[in-house]
C-alpha cells in the first residue's frame, strides 16, 4: 500500500479548484464512457442484422457482442501505453490523447457502410474502430482518476475521487437517452437505416468539447513531486507488484459483470427473448443507472469514514446473494420488478464501485501509479466486461428463467470477494503491510 499524503511539489504552484478538476474529469469519463456505451447498446439491438446477416439471430447477437468484447481487451493495451505516458510525462497529456482517440473512432463507427453494402469489410472495419476506441477508454480511467484523487485532501479522497466514477452513469444515460429518443420517434426501419448512426456522430461534439475543458487542467502534484520517473513503468509494475495487479483484476471483475449484464446483456434478453418493447427496456436500466450515479459520492464518502474494503466486501457480498433474484425479477418481463432487480444489483455494485477509484491509486506509488492502477482495472473490464454479454447470451439459449446466468454472475462475485478480502485497507489511518510480487 502507498499513500500520498506528502504536501504538493513547489513545481505545482497555486493550489487548484478541486471543484473545477472534479468536473472536468467527471466530463471526460461521461465522454468517453458515452463513446464505449453506445457501440454496447448498438450491439445488443441492431449491430447484428446490419453486419452479420448471413447468421441467424442468436448467432449475430453473439457476434456482434464479440465485437463488442473487443474494446474490452483492447483497455489493457491502453492502460500500459497511456500509463507509461502518465508515468513518464504526466496525467495532463493521458487526459487529452485518450479523449481524442476514443471520439474519432466513435465516429468513425458510425461511418462504417453495413453488410449490405461492402460485404466482410464492413464487421472488419467494426472490429479495428472498436479495438481503438478501447484503447483510448483503457487510458482515460487511470488519467481522470488520478488527476482528482492526487489533488485531493487524503481525508476526502475517496469523495473527489468519485466524481470520474460518476461519468459512466452520464455517459450511459445520455447514450442510451439518444437511443431512446430515436427509439420512439423513428420507425423500426428507419432506426435500422440511419437512426442508429447519430449517437456516434453526436461523440465528435462531445469530444470536442471535452477537449477544450481540459486544456488549462494543472499538472497532478504528486507527478511534479516525482524525482526519478519510472524508465519502463509497466516493468516495474510487473515485477514489484504483479500479485497486487492480479488481485485487483480478480477484484473489481464483479463490477463490470453486473454492470454489463445489466446495461447490455438484459437489453438483448428483454427485447429479443421476452418480447418486451425497446423503450420499455432502456427506461427500466436507465432509472436504475440514475440511482447508481447518485449514490456513488456516498458509497465514496463512506469510504472516506469507514475504510475502503470494508465497502467493496460488502458490495461483493450482497451482489453474491442478489444475481438469482435479479434473473428471476428479469425473467417476468414485468417493467416494475425488472426495474427492481436492476436497481438492487447496481445499488450493490456501487458500493464498491464507488471506492475503488481512491482505492486502487492508494495501492501504488506515484512513480507507477498510473500504469499499476489501470492496468489492475483494465484487465478487470476482460474478465468481467468482455465475456459477460457473450457468456450471458450462450448460456440463456434455452426456455424458461436463464438460471446459468445467475450463477456466472454469482461465482464472479464470489471470486472477487475473494481477492478483495486478500488486499489490505489503504485509507491513511490504516497501517496495513503493502501487498507486492
Amino acid at each position: 500500500m502507498h499513500t500520498s499524503d506528502s504536501p504538493s511539489n513547489p513545481r505545482a504552484g497555486a493550489a487548484p479548484s478541486l471543484p473545477r478538476l472534479a468536473a472536468a474529469a467527471l466530463a471526460g469519463t461521461a465522454i468517453e464512457f458515452y463513446d464505449f456505451f453506445v457501440y454496447g447498446t448498438a450491439a445488443a439491438l441492431v449491430l447484428g442484422p446490419l453486419f452479420f446477416p448471413t447468421f441467424s439471430p442468436l448467432a449475430g447477437t453473439l457476434a456482434a457482442f464479440a465485437t463488442f468484447g473487443v474494446g474490452f481487451v483492447a483497455r489493457p493495451l491502453g492502460s500500459v501505453v497511456f500509463g507509461h505516458i502518465g508515468d513518464r510525462h504526466g496525467r495532463r497529456p493521458v487526459l487529452v490523447g485518450s479523449l481524442l482517440m476514443t471520439g474519432l473512432a466513435t465516429v468513425a463507427v458510425g461511418c462504417v457502410p453495413t453488410y449490405e453494402s461492402i460485404g466482410a469489410a464492413a464487421p472488419l472495419l467494426l472490429l479495428v474502430l472498436r479495438f481503438v476506441q478501447g484503447v483510448g477508454l483503457g487510458g482515460e480511467w487511470g488519467g481522470a482518476v488520478l488527476l482528482a484523487a492526487e489533488h485531493a485532501p487524503a481525508e476526502r479522497r475517496g469523495l473527489w475521487a468519485s466524481f470520474p466514477q460518476v461519468g459512466p452513469a452520464i455517459g450511459f444515460l445520455f447514450a442510451n437517452g439518444i437511443t431512446l429518443g430515436l427509439s420512439v420517434t423513428l420507425t423500426e426501419a428507419q432506426f435500422a437505416s440511419w437512426g442508429w448512426r447519430i449517437p456516434f456522430w453526436v461523440a465528435g461534439l462531445l469530444a470536442a468539447a471535452g477537449l477544450a475543458l481540459r486544456a488549462s487542467l494543472e499538472e497532478s502534484p504528486d507527478f511534479l513531486g516525482v524525482r526519478e520517473p519510472a524508465r519502463v513503468p509497466l516493468v516495474e509494475v510487473m515485477r514489484g507488484h504483479w500479485r497486487l495487479v492480479l488481485l485487483t483484476a480478480g477484484a473489481i471483475a464483479v463490477g463490470y459483470a453486473v454492470f454489463y449484464a445489466v446495461t447490455t446483456w438484459s437489453l438483448s434478453y428483454g427485447v429479443e427473448r421476452l418480447g418486451v418493447s425497446r423503450p420499455v427496456m432502456l427506461t427500466c436500466v436507465m432509472a436504475a443507472v440514475v440511482a447508481m450515479g447518485a449514490l456513488t459520492p456516498v458509497s465514496a464518502h463512506l469510504g472516506d469514514r469507514y475504510g475502503r474494503r470494508p465497502l467493496c466486501l460488502l458490495g461483493c457480498a450482497a451482489t453474491a446473494l442478489w444475481m438469482f433474484p435479479m434473473v428471476a425479477l428479469l425473467a417476468t418481463g414485468q417493467p416494475l420488478l425488472m426495474f427492481l432487480g436492476f436497481l438492487v444489483a447496481l445499488i450493490a455494485f456501487t458500493t464498491m464501485f464507488g471506492v475503488v477509484a481512491a482505492y486502487l491509486p492508494e495501492l501504488y506509488e506515484p512513480r507507477v501509479r498510473c500504469t499499476g492502477a489501470a492496468v489492475g482495472y483494465n484487465l478487470a473490464g476482460v474478465l468481467g466486461g468482455a465475456l459477460t454479454p457473450i457468456v450471458a447470451t450462450a448460456t440463456a439459449r434455452g426456455t424458461g428463467t436463464p438460471w446459468g446466468v445467475a450463477a456466472y454472475l454469482t461465482a464472479v462475485a464470489v471470486l472477487s470477494l475473494g481477492c478483495f478480502a486478500l488486499l489490505p485497507e489503504t485509507r491513511p489511518e490504516s497501517r496495513a503491510v503493502p501487498v507486492t510480487g
